[in-house]
């Protein structure tokens, strides 16, 4: 495996550590805080870094299933925290969220975590 590739799979699982606590905090305190906006927007950063690293050093190209999957998470994923941030501006800190920013939060995180598993299990089937 290129070491791009596996730079790309480290910086990535950092992105789901960073991501997925600002996720769950959205989930359980249904506020914004400055920790929730520092969170999420390293998550998504970072995974724009893995991304890229991930597609230079892959030897399959930028568009595969995974690829398509990913790209459709990392959509999610931006449209999340776009929402997320203009709710900040239009609110400020620590005021209640909306449900339906809340949903769409969890889908978000859901539909980015059945990407990075996919990514995660179609590495392993090809090493057996």
């Amino acid at each position: 495996m290129n070491p791009l590739a596996i730079y790309g799979a480290f910086i990535i699982t950092i992105a789901l550590l960073f991501y997925g606590i600002a996720t769950i905090a959205i989930q359980r305190f249904k506020i914004i805080t400055s920790y929730i906006l520092v969170f999420l927007s390293l998550g998504l950063v970072l995974d724009l870094i893995a991304i890229s690293l991930m597609i230079i050093g892959s030897d399959k190209g930028a568009f595969t299933l995974h690829g398509f999957i990913g790209y459709l998470a990392t959509l999610t994923m931006v449209i999340d925290v776009f929402i997320i941030w203009k709710n900040y501006f239009k609110l400020g800190l620590d005021k209640l969220l909306k449900k339906r920013v809340i949903l769409y939060s969890r889908f978000a995180y859901i539909w980015w975590l059945i990407a990075y598993i996919t990514g995660s299990l179609i590495v392993l089937w090809q090493r057996v």
